[in-house]
């Protein structure tokens, strides 16, 4: 079946700590694939990141109910369940989500500040409630979004040029690529290559100018950062 969303995760998840223990992530998110019954390639399926999807939408579950009041973090690495997540469960919800944790105060209160954002008249504006997907998941959703229509343009840019203008960018590309020091170096390496050399499409050359920085230019950076626990541990 299809890997839950992170929303969907937060109700079976609340479930898992009502016993009352101490809990890792690791121990939850192997609870909650064998639940959903999760196959090996959907439990191994991995984010641009490294991390698997179904640990980062486990995360955020726990990290969402956790802002809630629901779970709480004794130590590194380690949640359970509060007595206010323990009350939920008895009220028999059908669904734990975005919307629902809404009754509590400090969850408002972290959406408003994740939001930062300001209308037109100066009000804030959170973080809109429908979204099913992670904030690693969306960002990387726009990312490649954002790429691919990118690659597009580069591709109808190379078709609309001379003959003369690709052999001059393939011969850059391969300066970028490592193989040879200069145009000179790379010119030379075309006129000498192994007849075997394998073709590449339009779709692959653009990727490429896209990965080696040939014909695009960088306009912003985001780094996607984690809390470095090592750093808060005392000696």
């Amino acid at each position: 079946m299809p890997i839950p969303t992170f929303q969907k995760l937060m109700l079976p998840l609340l479930a898992f700590a009502d016993d009352g223990n101490e809990h890792t992530l690791r121990e939850a998110v192997a609870h909650l694939a064998d639940q959903f019954g999760l196959a090996e390639a959907e439990r191994n399926e991995l984010l641009a990141s490294g991390q698997t999807i179904i640990y980062n939408r486990v995360a955020w579950a726990r990290t969402y109910m956790s802002k809630a009041g629901l779970l709480e973090t004794v130590r590194r690495g380690i949640f359970r369940i509060t007595d206010v997540g323990a009350g939920v469960l008895r009220e028999n919800p059908p669904a734990i989500d975005n919307a629902f944790l809404l009754r509590f105060p400090s969850f408002v209160e972290f959406r408003e500040a994740a939001g930062n954002r300001r209308d037109e008249g100066g009000a804030a504006v959170a973080p809109p409630l429908v979204g099913e997907e992670t904030p690693e998941e969306a960002l990387e959703r726009a990312y490649l979004g954002i790429r691919e229509t990118l690659a597009q343009d580069l591709l109808d840019r190379v078709k609309a040029g001379t003959p003369e203008f690709f052999e001059k960018l393939v011969v850059e590309l391969l300066v970028k690529m490592g193989y040879g020091g200069s145009r000179a170096d790379a010119g030379e390496y075309v006129t000498h290559v192994d007849s075997k050399v394998v073709l590449i499409d339009g779709a692959t050359l653009s990727r490429l100018m896209l990965d080696f920085d040939l014909g695009v230019s960088t306009v912003a950076n985001y780094a996607v950062k984690r809390i470095d626990s090592d750093y808060f541990e005392e000696e």
